[in-house]
């Protein structure tokens, strides 16, 4: 049964199957070689808060030498939200000053989600839908959350850009440093444990990197103030997937899915 399942979701061009991550043998716990093809594990804590060597690349807040403010309780995060989407409508020196858009893109999922996936920018869909992740790469994003176990509906989802550049091309260096403070705000709400980069220019920002998504994909790194740092795993935008649907690819992408189904310690 589970080989015709498995074999029919082949069929349909599923490349994401939930599975349930497998404990480490007693071997490996007392010091065994460690599996080359197991997914990476994510920063610590203390990693994250020394943030060196690999994990370089913190970005640096207004008043980052202060603590981190207290987290709001669940109840009051959707509220917060909303009010920074009224605020970001109204203020944003990018998003209120362009005429290329339909409606602006704010970002959607569950307030108090411990895992974020941020891309670049809306594109044609989202920016008639005002939804983010819509398209065929939204299908696919959709896959990629299923096959950990969750539902979109129980992380958040979001984009540096909140309104759509013109052409989908790639967002430009004022139209981030306009958009982005926006973005900040929404993870410090969220706080969630894992963000997912999609794709070459949310990496970017959220390492403060130059290095390209090839390297950067499936290395753990920190986002982050120093008293509330994130861990976050850079992976493939769904719409690369979709463009380079190679065995290769869609190995490298499952393999950074496991590894954040093993760092959010989902079964």
């Amino acid at each position: 049964m589970a080989r015709q399942h498995l074999e029919t979701s082949r069929l349909l061009g599923v490349d994401f199957i939930p599975v349930r991550p497998v404990a480490a043998a007693p071997a490996a716990r007392q010091g065994a070689a460690a599996d080359p093809q197991a997914p990476p594990p994510p920063p610590t804590v203390e990693d994250m808060r020394s943030a060196s060597g690999p994990l370089q690349g913190q970005l640096e807040f207004a008043g980052s030498a202060e603590a981190a403010p207290p987290e709001l309780a669940a109840t009051k995060k959707g509220p917060a939200l909303e009010a920074l989407r009224a605020r970001h409508d109204k203020e944003c020196p990018h998003c209120t000053t362009v005429t290329d858009h339909t409606q602006t893109v704010f970002g959607e999922g569950d307030p108090d989600a411990r895992l974020m996936f941020i891309g670049e920018a809306p594109g044609e869909e989202e920016d008639r839908t005002g939804r983010p992740f819509v398209g065929r790469a939204g299908k696919k994003l959709d896959e990629m959350i299923k096959s950990i176990g969750l539902e979109r509906e129980q992380v958040y989802i979001a984009n540096i850009l909140k309104s759509r550049p013109l052409g989908n091309r790639t967002p430009l260096q004022p139209e981030v440093d306009g958009c982005s403070p926006f973005l900040a705000e929404q993870i410090r709400i969220i706080r969630p444990k894992v963000i997912v980069a999609l794709g070459g220019p949310a990496a970017k920002f959220l390492l403060r990197t130059s290095e390209g998504i090839t390297r950067l994909r499936g290395q753990w790194s920190v986002y982050g103030d120093g008293a509330l740092p994130i861990a976050v795993l850079p992976t493939f935008h769904p719409a690369y997937l979709l463009r380079n649907y190679t065995l290769d690819t869609r190995k490298k992408m499952w393999t950074d899915m496991q590894a954040v189904q093993a760092a959010l310690g989902l079964d």
